[in-house]
């Protein structure tokens, strides 16, 4: 499968983004979706992922209740609504995807990622 993201942006602190990962493929319901980012200097990690019919999610503690993670299988999309962002929240953010139904965080258990798009979340 491939995988597009796309939706970053310059936005202020307290506002909101959504990130959107368009995939290809037919069995895209087969495949559990993740979105990582990486900070300048940093090294990638975990944000969110939902599994291949959207029934789970897990977000990772520093975003729980701010972001939220979705998908329209009918349309091969993945979204990352991301509100009351902080400066913190600055990274380059990336989809990535594996078939299978378990909900993993590490980046190592997805074989597929696509190119990642910028967020920058000013004070």
């Amino acid at each position: 499968v491939q995988l597009q993201a796309s939706g970053g942006g310059l936005v202020q602190a307290a506002g909101s983004l959504r990130l959107s990962c368009a995939a290809s493929g037919r069995t895209f319901s087969s495949y559990v979706i993740g979105w990582f980012r990486q900070a300048p200097g940093k090294e990638r990690e975990f944000v969110a992922a939902i599994s291949g019919n959207g029934g789970r999610t897990y977000h990772e503690d520093s975003v729980k209740g701010r972001f939220t993670i979705s998908r329209e299988n009918a349309k091969n999309m993945v979204y990352l609504q991301m509100n009351s962002l902080k400066p913190e929240d600055t990274a380059v953010y990336y989809c990535a995807s594996y078939r299978g139904p378990v909900l993993f965080t590490n980046r190592a258990n997805y074989n597929y990622w696509g190119q990642g798009t910028l967020v920058t979340v000013s004070s």
